[in-house]
């Protein structure tokens, strides 16, 4: 099989493991919204910041982020903390609550549904999958420097 067919068959296969396992939240379980995602992940990039360093860093208005920080830490997954260096700034940090909500909205496939299907195979076609898997993923990537992403 050559690399154009290939890619095509893993595409297909892929969108097929993807709708197979993704991972579905339950009706009533909160969820972050993208907005939220992406403050969080900034912020477990970034370090900690103010709230007008997090606007300039994600384009928003200092006002549209103060509220955005305040309603996720009316949920617990950020605090405001007094900065070592300067006690005047208040910074922003991820808490634990933070951190986990973050790390579960992170996670695309349904790690149940998979250990489920892991269990049709053995040990030998795991570790084979798993290794083939790591193998294709850790490969540079010639496409972007040659052809543009997609």
């Amino acid at each position: 099989m050559d690399n154009e067919h290939a890619a095509a068959r893993f595409a297909e296969l892929f969108g097929g493991a993807y709708r197979r396992f993704y991972r579905r939240v339950p009706v009533g379980q909160h969820r972050l919204t993208g907005e939220s995602t992406a403050t969080l992940q900034h912020l477990i990039e970034a370090g900690p910041l103010t709230v007008a360093e997090a606007a300039a860093h994600l384009g928003r208005s200092q006002s549209a982020m103060s509220e955005m920080i305040d309603r996720l830490e009316r949920r617990g997954l950020v605090a405001r903390v007094a900065d070592t260096r300067d006690r005047r700034r208040t910074l922003v940090w991820l808490t634990e609550d933070g951190r986990n909500a973050l790390d579960e909205a992170r996670q695309v496939l349904s790690e149940l549904r998979l250990r489920d299907a892991f269990a049709g195979l053995d040990d030998t076609e795991r570790k084979m999958l798993i290794g083939l898997m790591s193998k294709l993923i850790d490969l540079p990537d010639q496409s972007d420097n040659e052809r543009g992403s997609d």
